[in-house]
């Protein structure tokens, strides 16, 4: 069973910068493809990013290519997202994901285990 918990969210001016972390606890972390997902009002989970188990390989949805980074340090447990150039589209809340069979999987219903999300809100 793992535990993910997710930090970093909060209000920022459009064109600003966030990092959201994601810690994960009750497993062996380095097991795990992760993945980041967001959700805004009245639409659907999303997918973002995705890394592999290594880090060696990572994915992204196409709208944030080139303004957001995912990472990982499997000695601590962590995955980050590091998100610039900020929009007011990119508002929602902001939910990391674990698998243990799949690596990069978009999917949402591909991740077993989620953490409770983080809000980051963009203002134009």
């Amino acid at each position: 069973q793992v535990q993910l918990v997710e930090s970093g969210g909060g209000l920022v001016q459009a064109g600003g910068s966030l990092r959201l972390s994601c810690a994960a606890s009750g497993g062996t972390f380095s097991r795990y493809g992760m993945g980041w997902f967001r959700q805004a009002p009245g639409k659907e989970r999303e997918f973002v990013a995705t890394i592999s188990r290594t880090g060696g390989s990572t994915n992204y949805k196409n709208s944030v290519k080139g303004r957001f980074t995912i990472s990982r340090d499997n000695a601590k447990n962590t995955v980050y997202l590091q998100m610039n150039s900020l929009k007011p589209e990119d508002t929602a809340v902001y939910y990391c994901a674990a698998d243990s069979r799949l690596q990069n999987a978009a999917s949402a219903s591909a991740y077993v285990y989620w953490g409770q999300g983080t809000q980051v809100t963009v203002s134009s």
